[in-house]
Parts: structure tokens; C-alpha cells; sequence
């Protein structure tokens, strides 16, 4: 709910597309300055109680984003300052909670417990931005910050009635974890790892191209002329295909020739991030954003996979941290990259432009990377 607000707050304060590609970049640089600090702090100190930490610092932020908005707040720049504040906060996040969960269950269950993770996580992503259309619609983003602040409460309470243990399997003293050797152990592994370094590269790859979710408010207005509420689905269609396809492979299971299906997922997504650029038709607009949504969780369950079973425990804090700059950090530079493109040729030719980005990816990543196309789990 936030995440779209936030982009409908910019557009309706300053009409501008630049201004909208600057969310990415404000979102992308803490994660690139911190993240690597993140894994580091993941492997040292125990999982549980930083993500508490970190869920506090964005349960301010989001607060204090819904009292600067009730207090008539015309500027962007708190807006972009908050966010960054947020990003930072979920670069030590998201290590400690992608290590921990590998620790939960057996590894012959972990492509389930990740398709899974992606139904829980997506039915909020498709609820989300619909009630923010309305909400939006109706009275401002000011209400839908404060419910975010609130939700922070909810993750803490999960995070508590845990039984399992947050402490990392440290094989060295915490002085020694917290070192820069140990930086240096975690980027030398993951260099030396090719599966690794190809699924990064290609995961960077795919989502800096196409970052068409940044640009919905400018064609929910200016293309498909439906509004906030029709804005909300549109935002919500992604997660609508990619629940549909994660509750097909939680019943499936494990697939054949994984790594060939990270490459072929891309493609897909490249091209209807294309088809959704040139259609000036609501419900087709809808369908190719929804196959974005499935495309890109069978590359993200399959890849996660992939790359939580290769690492070991104690270096998972990190590798998740060296990782993040790419599958986060490329959609916000991404998103800075359409606005860019979009001021200068218009939104359409954007997205267009992107999706084509994200085939030629493909195309690259099925000659060049064998370590890739040949993985398969045993």
C-alpha cells in the first residue's frame, strides 16, 4: 500500500516522470551503501532481534510520512528522505530474514517454503494496492502511511512467537565476524560460486530494464484514463500472476533443469514488460502485467533456491547482502532509468525499451552462462 502511494504522492505533487525515477534512486542507494554491512551484521548478531531493530526504524519512518502528509506537506524531498531512511533499515533486514529461513525447514522442502513465502507476501501485494487505489481515491495517501506504520506491529509479534533461534552457526569469535576479512570471505565465495555470480548478474540485468511499475500512476492517467482506483489494479496485477503460478509450483514441488528455467522466465517477462508498454487496452494491460507477476516468481523461487542451497549457513548473512544490491538495487536503479527515458520519449517507449532490455539479457545469458543453463538440483 505504501510503495504505490508513495509513487501516486510524487506524481500528484510534481506531475513529473524525473521526479518519479528519483524514488528509485533514493531507494537504491542506501541499499547499495549498506547492504554489504547488512550480511556482515547477519552472520555476527542474532537474526531475530535485528529484524526487530529493523522493523522498528521503518515503523517510524512510515509514521512520520503519515504526519508529514496530515500536516499539509507539499515538498518531495521528506518523501524521498523517508524512503531512503526505509531502504537502509531493510538492507540489514532482508539478510537476516532470507539467512533464517533456510534454518526453518529441511533443504528438500525449501523450493516449497519459498513458493510459499511468495503466496503469503503477494496476497498482501495484491490486497495492497487495491484498497490503496480507493483509499487514495477517497482521502489521500496520509491514512494508508499510518496503517503501514501500524503493520510493523504484526511482524514484530511473528517475530517473537518464534521458536526457532536467530543465532547464526558462528565458527569464529563475533569480533572476528564483524571484521572486514569477514566482507572479504563472503565477496570471495560468491565470486568463486559462477551459479551465484550468473543469477546476480542476470537477476540485475532483468529488473534494471524493466521497471514498469514505477511508471503505472503516468499510464493509469495518461493511457488507460482510469483513475486512482483503476491505478490500484494495475499496481495489484503483478502479484495477482504471481500467486497464481507460486501456488502452482508449492504443489508441484521441484522442477527439472532449474537453471534453464531462470533464463526462459526472464525472456517471458521481457516480453510482456513490452507488450504492457504499447497496449492502450485496460484488461490486456492488466493480463501483461500479470504474466510479469508469474514470470518473475518462477526466476525468483527457482534462483533463491538455487542460491540459498549452495551457501552454507555461516556465510548466507553475506552472500543474501552481495545479492541484494542486485535484486533490489537494480529495480530502483531501474526506476530511475525509466523516469529518465520516460521524460525524454514518453512513458510507453519506456517500458517498451525495458522489456526489450530484459530479452536481450536472456538471449546473453543463455550463450554465455553454462554454469547456468546446465544447473539442475539433484
Amino acid at each position: 500500500m505504501q510503495f504505490v502511494a508513495i509513487n501516486w504522492h510524487v506524481y500528484q505533487l510534481t506531475g513529473s516522470a524525473f521526479a518519479l525515477g528519483l524514488v528509485g534512486l533514493f531507494r537504491a542507494l542506501p541499499i547499495i551503501c549498506s547492504s554489504l554491512p547488512g550480511g556482515v551484521v547477519a552472520d555476527a548478531f542474532d537474526r531475530k532481534r535485528l529484524m526487530l531493530l529493523t522493523q522498528t526504524a521503518m515503523l517510524v519512518s512510515a509514521a512520520l510520512l503519515a504526519a508529514g502528509t496530515l500536516a499539509g506537506m507539499a515538498s518531495v524531498w521528506p518523501i524521498y528522505i523517508l524512503s531512503a531512511i526505509a531502504s537502509a533499515a531493510s538492507a540489514f533486514e532482508v539478510p537476516a530474514r532470507q539467512a533464517m529461513l533456510p534454518t526453518l525447514v529441511p533443504p528438500e522442502d525449501f523450493p516449497n517454503a519459498v513458493s510459499l513465502g511468495i503466496i503469503v507476501f503477494n496476497v498482501a501485494t495484491i490486497a495492497g494496492p487495491a484498497i490503496a487505489g480507493f483509499i487514495l481515491a477517497e482521502s489521500g495517501p496520509a491514512i494508508i502511511y499510518g496503517i503501514n506504520a501500524l503493520s510493523f506491529l504484526a511482524v514484530m509479534a511473528a517475530l517473537i512467537a518464534m521458536r526457532s533461534s536467530g543465532k547464526p552457526d558462528l565458527q569464529t569469535e563475533r569480533k572476528d565476524a564483524l571484521s572486514f576479512a569477514a566482507l572479504k570471505e563472503g565477496l570471495k565465495f560468491v565470486w568463486h560460486t559462477p551459479i551465484i555470480v550468473q543469477t546476480m548478474t542476470l537477476d540485475f540485468a532483468a529488473t534494471f530494464f524493466a521497471s514498469a511499475t514505477l511508471l503505472l500512476p503516468i499510464f493509469a492517467t495518461e493511457q488507460l484514463h482510469v483513475g486512482a482506483r483503476g491505478y490500484g489494479f494495475l499496481a495489484a496485477a503483478p502479484a495477482i500472476g504471481s500467486v497464481l503460478t507460486a501456488l502452482v509450483m508449492a504443489r508441484l514441488g521441484t522442477f527439472q533443469r532449474q537453471g534453464r528455467l531462470v533464463v526462459y522466465s526472464v525472456a517471458v517477462f521481457g516480453v510482456a514488460t513490452a507488450a504492457f508498454g504499447v497496449s492502450t487496452v485496460y484488461w490486456f494491460s492488466l493480463l501483461m502485467l500479470a504474466v510479469t507477476g508469474a514470470s518473475d516468481t518462477v526466476s525468483t523461487v527457482l534462483r533463491q533456491t538455487i542460491r540459498q542451497l549452495v551457501t552454507p549457513d555461516k556465510l548466507r548473512g553475506r552472500m543474501t547482502s552481495i545479492n541484494m544490491m542486485f535484486f533490489m538495487g537494480g529495480p530502483q536503479l531501474g526506476e530511475l532509468e525509466a523516469g529518465v527515458v520516460a521524460s525524454v520519449v514518453g512513458a510507453p517507449w519506456s517500458v517498451v525499451i525495458g522489456g526489450a532490455g530484459s530479452l536481450i539479457a536472456a538471449g546473453v545469458a543463455a550463450v554465455k552462462s553454462k554454469s547456468l543453463m546446465e544447473f539442475e538440483i539433484e
